[in-house]
């Protein structure tokens, strides 16, 4: 399918569907016309990248974890690689919540009545 059809199948731009490919996201091919195509498959692959997205992750945190991930949105199959990932993604993203908590609580005493 051309990308104009992905896009249209996803709700993503062609624009970010060309990002998706430049990082490795994406397969596309080209044709001899020079059009990017797309197997069907890719837009359970857009749904899961968009996902991945949602939750927080990096393109390249996905780009490493999306070969195992099964299934489109909003649920994913998990494979033990994307579940180690995503518990990893999660601590550190508690460890920054818990430094901006410390950080917002020494803003705030500088204020009266704090």
């Amino acid at each position: 399918m051309l990308i104009g059809e992905l896009s249209r199948r996803t709700g993503v731009s062609a624009r970010l569907l060309r990002y998706y490919e430049e990082q490795g996201l994406l397969g596309t091919r080209r044709e001899a016309n020079g059009y990017r195509t797309s197997s069907d498959d890719a837009v359970v692959t857009v749904r899961q990248i968009r996902a991945l997205l949602a939750a927080g992750l990096n393109t390249d945190v996905i780009r490493d974890v999306l070969p195992c991930a099964n299934g489109g949105q909003p649920e994913l199959d998990l494979c033990p690689r994307l579940v180690r990932t995503l518990t990893d993604e999660l601590a550190a993203m508690d460890d920054r919540i818990d430094s901006l908590r410390q950080t917002r609580g020494t803003l705030a005493a500088y204020l009266p009545g704090s």
